[in-house]
């Protein structure tokens, strides 16, 4: 589980971070992501200022929205709080014992990149892709395996 901020120049309002996001593109990058995985991919925007570190609000959000209740403990949560310019990714207990410290840092790393050059949705789209090739790899998509969570993005 890993945290980045970015210093992007000013203050950026959500309504102007989300109005730059690709929501179709990233949608499909989820679904696309889940199609061979029993593992659970969901985005989070937080709308406002963020009080805490964004790691801590990230795994606050992760419970509130009920990804720990999945069956195999193999849902992650890209959580973006644009305001702020900080940002997270977090995964569950079984998804963090099988992929390691060295996978959270580079999707981090990737993510900083593409927000330092303002590609926000190649941001969040690209760190889907990587997270769902590792849950392919160790949550093999199943004939009996369901979407447990939304695949929308969540704003709040």
């Amino acid at each position: 589980m890993e945290a980045g901020q970015v210093r992007a120049g000013s203050e950026m309002r959500t309504k102007e971070f989300l109005s730059k996001l690709e929501h179709d593109r990233i949608v499909g990058a989820i679904r696309e992501a889940e199609s061979k995985t029993l593992g659970q991919i969901r985005v989070y925007i937080q709308r406002g200022k963020l009080g805490v570190d964004p790691l801590i609000a990230a795994q606050k959000k992760f419970h509130r929205l009920g990804m720990h209740k999945t069956r195999e403990r193999n849902a992650v949560l890209i959580f973006v709080a644009p305001r702020a310019h900080k940002f997270a990714v977090v995964g569950d207990q079984a998804v963090h014992e099988k992929c390691g410290e060295q996978f959270w840092q580079r999707l981090i790393d990737g993510m900083r990149a593409h927000f330092q050059n303002e590609k926000f949705s190649h941001a969040i789209v690209e760190t889907i892709e990587e997270t769902g090739k590792m849950l392919a790899t160790h949550f093999p998509k199943r004939s009996s395996g369901r979407n447990e969570l939304p695949d929308e993005i969540v704003e709040r």
